[in-house]
């Protein structure tokens, strides 16, 4: 899914080129859809409803047992171990299918995904991107990702070892914020395009850049 037209990607590449004028640093901006499927949470949610179904039933049998006596023609049934134990297998597999169905709409099955689970994924995902991207492909390994996923509304910024060494991590605070208040009016582009000259800011006062520095990595936006 492409979230910015070529115009729009034009304008982070841009923000890139501009703030790699002042700095060794090398920056690169990459725009996700999702960090992750969430299949796993998907299943917990499915497993913990079938459980609980298949408990609710085990503590009030009589309940379920008489709606079913009613289906069935208003007698009372004498029902045998063997199948009381199918209704309540069949009670939790058609609770976890329904569930992983339900799920199959993404706002649910995002809404669903506990907050700690999206910031931990969404930082794995950064990191990820950041080792292929990034990571010791430039001389001083002066490097920085700024990484923004969308399904999950999250922001990060990795850098790699030799600006991590001179830049505490809340110094990219700033950066963040000019960012995320852009993307919260709908400027995707503006808002990347804000936290890049940030980041350059900051970058040009601990690795100015020198006379014979050269473009390493490429400005324009990555979007997958």
């Amino acid at each position: 899914m492409a979230y910015l037209t070529a115009e729009q990607h034009d304008i982070v590449s841009a923000a890139v080129a501009q703030a790699e004028l002042e700095t060794s640093g090398e920056i690169v901006t990459v725009l996700a859809d999702r960090s992750d499927g969430y299949t796993d949470v998907a299943l917990w949610w499915a497993i913990g409803a079938s459980f609980t179904a298949m408990s609710v039933f085990a503590l009030f049998p009589e309940f379920t047992l008489g709606k079913i006596d009613r289906l069935i023609g208003g007698w009372t049934h004498d029902w045998t171990m063997g199948e009381v134990l199918t209704i309540a297998l069949g009670i939790g597999l058609t609770k976890f299918l329904g569930v992983l169905a339900i799920q199959l709409w993404q706002p649910l099955k995002f809404w669903l995904v506990p907050p700690a689970v999206k910031r931990s994924r969404v930082r794995e995902a950064a990191v990820r991107h950041f080792k292929v991207g990034a990571e010791r492909r430039t001389h001083g390994r002066t490097g920085v990702l700024l990484y923004l996923s969308m399904r999950e509304h999250r922001a990060e910024i990795v850098a790699d070892v030799s600006i991590a060494e001179k830049v505490p991590a809340e110094v990219w605070g700033e950066a963040m914020a000019d960012m995320l208040a852009e993307i919260r009016q709908g400027r995707l582009a503006e808002g990347l395009a804000a936290g890049v000259r940030d980041v350059g800011k900051v970058l040009s006062e601990e690795f100015p850049r020198a006379d014979d520095d050269v473009n390493e990595l490429p400005d324009r936006l990555i979007e997958v």
